[in-house]
């Protein structure tokens, strides 16, 4: 099997990124792995594509450090047709390039539609990617599972409903990932809550969120794939996210730390709710972030943490992930016919 993994560049890898784990691990299993960032994609004039990649030349590898670095050697790249691949995963945080390439968030997924009419599967599916490169997509999700939400760029609006909230709300744009620019509103202490939703509003939309009590607890990170919890020999991947300053935020990239979770039947009950448009949306594997018994958001684009979650419960979680695109490519081989969006959750 030939697996492309999408990132937003190579250079800014690092070892204990995901997508580097998941690369080393499908070379470990047998199969080539080659890593591209979103502007190597070239469409050809005769209408093919191609893509600049790299790939590790050991034929093993033990560690994810000597594995990147090969990775991110400039003497290794080569221009590959992707045509040749079975599976192409987009592994890309549209966050990452907001602002330096605002550019890269639609090459992303169009790439990926052109990919994936190849025949070549492409996960998540990139047509409802699309539809998720904003904040918008979570409010498409039943709303017993999400917290009381506004999104707009009304100062009235976004102030008379933190009244209804009894004055205490999160605030953050639209667009965006990884906790930036994300604000606690609390009237008693915040007096400066038109200045907030102003600077917030300079780049689009704002979402005022309902306050979780529970979010002083941090979160859990919990690992979905076809619409089920990830899951080895019963344990769970997931693992909770926590914060010991005042910082709201529990996102790793925001000081965060990881600390083990036992995975809750609220939690299991939230996964039902969601899978069934999972599913639909063809979202092979996505990370859900839990606050209590809600849902605060559904990373499909590039979930991080399986190493975390791995070195905390003792399991592996790359392989499994690994041996599902395995079974989904035998089945493309079998039944061409299924399209990209069904065969990604299939």
């Amino acid at each position: 099997m030939k697996i492309g993994f999408v990132v937003n560049a190579i250079e800014t890898e690092q070892e204990y990124y995901t997508t580097n784990r998941l690369a080393m691990t499908a070379r470990q299993m047998g199969h080539e792995a080659w890593v591209m960032g979103i502007g190597d994609f070239s469409y050809q004039p005769d209408g093919s594509l191609t893509v600049k990649a790299t790939t590790g030349e050991a034929k093993t590898y033990r560690s994810l450090k000597k594995h990147l670095a090969d990775l991110q050697r400039p003497d290794v790249e080569q221009s590959i047709g992707l045509e040749e691949f079975d599976v192409v995963m987009l592994r890309y945080d549209p966050a990452d390039d907001a602002d330096s390439a605002p550019w890269a968030n639609n090459a992303g997924v169009a790439f990926g539609q052109l990919i994936a009419s190849t025949g070549v599967l492409v996960v998540n599916d990139p047509t409802t990617l699309a539809n998720a490169l904003s904040k918008a997509y979570f409010q498409h999700f039943p709303e017993v599972v999400r917290p009381r939400t506004l999104i707009s760029r009304d100062e009235a609006l976004i102030s008379d409903f933190i009244d209804e909230l009894g004055g205490k709300a999160v605030l953050k744009p639209l667009q965006g990932s990884g906790g930036a620019g994300v604000f606690l509103i609390d009237r008693k202490e915040s007096p400066n809550l038109n200045q907030i939703i102003e600077a917030i509003g300079r780049d689009g939309y704002v979402v005022a969120q309902e306050y979780l009590p529970d979010a002083v607890n941090g979160d859990v990170r919990l690992f979905v794939m076809n619409g089920r919890p990830l899951e080895v020999d019963g344990t769970y991947a997931a693992f909770r996210r926590t914060n010991k300053s005042n910082d709201i935020r529990s996102n790793m990239s925001a000081g965060g730390k990881a600390v083990k979770v036992t995975v809750t039947d609220e939690m299991r009950e939230l996964v039902e709710v969601v899978r069934p448009k999972l599913v639909t949306d063809g979202m092979f594997l996505v990370g859900l972030d839990i606050v209590g018994d809600k849902l605060m958001e559904i990373n499909v684009f590039s979930p991080g943490g399986l190493g975390s979650a791995s070195e905390l419960n003792g399991v592996d979680y790359a392989p499994r992930i690994i041996e599902e695109l395995e079974r989904k490519v035998w089945m493309r081989r079998h039944y061409p016919e299924i399209d990209n969006r069904s065969l990604a959750t299939g």
